[in-house]
């Protein structure tokens, strides 16, 4: 065999051992250690990978989780209480438990009560209708009923009515994962309480105009009244720039705000009955005044006839 060629093989075999070795040596010096609890962690998750935790999918959620000393701030969306809680115990660590959340839609300005006025004539996205212009309505704070809310959903909790052009939650699927919430240029999109039998109370409008205008752009507007205020004994509604909002860690679900709501923005949703209707109120000044009238009334029919008999009698 010739010289030259063994040579070769044989400087090619100790460049691989050596190579080999120094490899193993860097690899050993450099070898990033990783909590085994991390896989654990990540076996508990669902595994959706939506983000609504706020870290880039469950590898993330559970290697930052496992990191920290403590479970503060963090919580799975899609898992809820019950996944936190035996992703503490995995931990031994303590998990907040929170109330389930569901997104819910703040615009009920349907085709009849909002009607469209113009056509957009451009890509069906309401990222860029919104960029554009103020929307096809008169009200440019509703929703443009384009669907980007729907495309980022996983969980096919979300489709556009189109009978009345609104988005609508189906809420046995949505998770609170708050991609919707996100892509929602409108910011009508909110997670709020599910609430005791799915039932929640809520102003479905955000538009922020006076009562006149808003009314005008939409027969479903909230105008600011303040008569929910009024009418809540729990000290749940505020009222600020001219729009209503139910504080859903107040509210006790009693629905005397959707009785004196006069446009009907306050929505009360997977209640059995219908809210009940408003009773008159008798106003007692009213009583008041009747009283004396006819009395006064009386007293000119008794004074008339005592001059009356008092005729009689001088002519007599």
């Amino acid at each position: 065999m010739d010289t030259t060629l063994i040579l070769t093989i044989l400087s090619l075999c100790g460049i691989g051992i050596l190579a080999s070795v120094i490899l193993y040596f860097v690899s050993q010096k450099f070898k990033v250690y990783e909590d085994p609890r991390i896989d654990d962690v990540e076996k508990i998750l669902p595994g959706a990978n939506c983000g609504g935790c706020g870290f880039p999918g469950c590898r993330g959620f559970a290697e930052k989780l496992v990191g920290s000393d403590t479970m503060e701030g963090f919580f799975c969306p899609v898992g809820g209480s019950d996944t936190m809680c035996q992703i503490a115990t995995a931990l031994d660590r303590v998990a907040d438990v929170k109330d389930p959340m569901i997104a819910v839609i703040r615009c009920n300005g349907t085709f009849e009560k909002r009607p469209i006025t113009s056509v957009f004539d451009g890509d069906r996205k309401c990222s860029i209708a919104s960029s554009l212009y103020a929307g096809e309505t008169d009200c440019s704070y509703g929703c443009l009923g384009m669907g980007d809310c729907v495309d980022v959903c996983k969980f096919n909790a979300m489709h556009i009515n189109k009978e009345t052009g609104i988005v609508v939650v189906n809420q046995d699927n949505c998770t609170a994962c708050g991609a919707c919430v996100t892509a929602c240029p409108k910011n009508i999109i909110e997670l709020r309480k599910r609430g005791v039998k799915n039932r929640r109370v809520f102003v479905s409008c955000i538009n922020k105009e006076k009562g006149g205008v808003a009314m005008k752009a939409c027969k479903a507007a909230c105008i600011g009244c303040k008569k929910c205020v009024t009418a809540c004994p729990f000290d749940a509604i505020i009222v600020e720039n001219n729009l209503a909002y139910i504080d859903y860690n107040k509210c006790k679900l009693c629905r005397k705000c959707v009785v004196v709501c006069p446009t009907g923005a306050i929505i009360d949703a997977n209640f059995p009955t219908p809210a009940p209707m408003a009773k008159p109120v008798v106003k007692p000044e009213t009583v008041a005044t009747a009283k004396p009238i006819i009395l006064a009334k009386s007293q000119d029919v008794d004074s008339q006839e005592e001059n009356d008999n008092s005729k009689s009698e001088l002519k007599g």
